[in-house]
């Protein structure tokens, strides 16, 4: 019998093939057939890990975001031995922007995710549905910071996560179409970290 790990690595295959074909051509009318044969596996093996194609779809963008907080958490403990509320926060932003190769397929194939999101609503659904962790997070963060005495007690951490995540899908955007470099992007979330984060980063975090 095939070890765990095998099925694993075989759902990984066909994933990737997803993720390939969202850069190059979208989601919108990708198929079963389309997907194995850019993983060069059969249909029916496709079918056997996903089931059907909006399967395939969800399970392949969760183990994309699996992968995401893996390498995000990564970078952020190799960066710092004791990660504070601010580089934590800092941290969360940075792993929103194509910065690198690797973050900037992550984010093309999340766009084509977004588009498919607008256009079928089963996925839409589970898009609506999907819990805002990463708001809970970095409003948790700043009540962190709030408690070390980095942020003024006056910031109302909910609203201010959700405008920090906000601007960094739009500078993510920017930065995907040429408007803005990857350090413009970057100055101008550390502007924003600022003012939540006061006299932190002079300090060196």
């Amino acid at each position: 019998m095939p070890r765990q790990a095998d099925h694993d690595q075989r759902r990984r295959q066909i994933a990737e093939a997803v993720w390939r074909l969202a850069c190059r051509r979208g989601l919108e009318d990708v198929t079963l057939r389309q997907v194995a044969a850019e993983a060069e596996v059969s249909v029916r093996l496709v079918q056997y890990y996903f089931g059907n194609r909006d399967g395939l779809l969800l399970t392949s963008l969760e183990i994309l975001n699996a992968d995401a907080g893996k390498q995000a958490r990564e970078r952020i403990e190799a960066a710092e031995d004791e990660p504070t509320p601010y580089t934590l926060v800092r941290g969360v932003l940075l792993e929103m922007l194509p910065l690198d190769e690797e973050r900037r397929t992550r984010h093309l194939v999340y766009a084509a995710y977004f588009v498919r999101f607008l256009t079928d609503e089963n996925l839409a659904a589970v898009a609506r549905d999907a819990p805002p962790e990463m708001e809970r997070l970095v409003a948790g963060l700043i009540v962190q910071g709030q408690e070390a005495g980095q942020v003024p007690p006056e910031i109302d951490p909910e609203p201010e996560a959700e405008l920090l995540l906000a601007a960094a899908e739009g500078l993510q955007t920017g930065v995907l179409l040429g408007q803005r470099t990857p350090e413009q992007a970057v100055a101008l979330l550390d502007h924003q970290l600022d003012r939540v984060f006061p006299g932190v980063r002079a300090a060196g975090g």
